[in-house]
């Protein structure tokens, strides 16, 4: 299974958009499964249901930056290269899609939802675009992370 299929997967477990994506490269990070589902857990819905940057638009950002961050608060250069890989995967993501948040990716009017999360029925998984979106942030990962070799 190639990691957008794990991603896919993970969401329609029941994981959030961001969870999805993290854990799908759980295998090469130094964190447990559980460490990271709740690290990414605020991130779902467009950062807790209030429909803002994707959820798994921000996975690629937390995995980016457990792989390739920076921890060195002075250093501007690796700050500089960072924004730069956060910016070039979120571009790849709104070129395919046309955006970045998650209000306009749903086609929705108002940008703070309730913070019940919808059931994950069927008629969920037609008019909601996430799994698919979910896969996609998972793919364009693996392609820079292929490109990119990390420490």
């Amino acid at each position: 299974m190639n990691r957008r299929e794990k991603a896919m997967n993970y969401f329609k477990e029941g994981y959030n958009c961001a969870q999805a994506v993290v854990l799908a490269y759980s295998d090469l990070l130094e964190m447990d499964e559980s460490t990271l589902a709740k690290l990414s857990s605020s991130f779902g819905g467009g950062f807790g249901r209030m429909r803002e940057i994707c959820g798994s638009v921000s996975g690629m950002g937390m995995v980016l930056g457990l792989l390739y961050g920076y921890d060195d608060s002075s250093s501007k250069e690796e700050k500089a290269a960072h924004y730069e890989r956060i910016q070039e995967v979120a571009r790849a993501f709104e070129e395919k899609n046309g955006s970045i948040v998650c209000r306009e990716l749903l086609s929705l009017s108002q940008k703070h939802d309730s913070p019940t999360p919808e059931a994950r029925t069927e008629s969920y998984y037609k008019k909601r675009p996430c799994v698919e979106l979910v896969g996609d942030s998972a793919e364009i990962l693996e392609e820079y992370i292929s490109k990119h070799p990390y420490k």
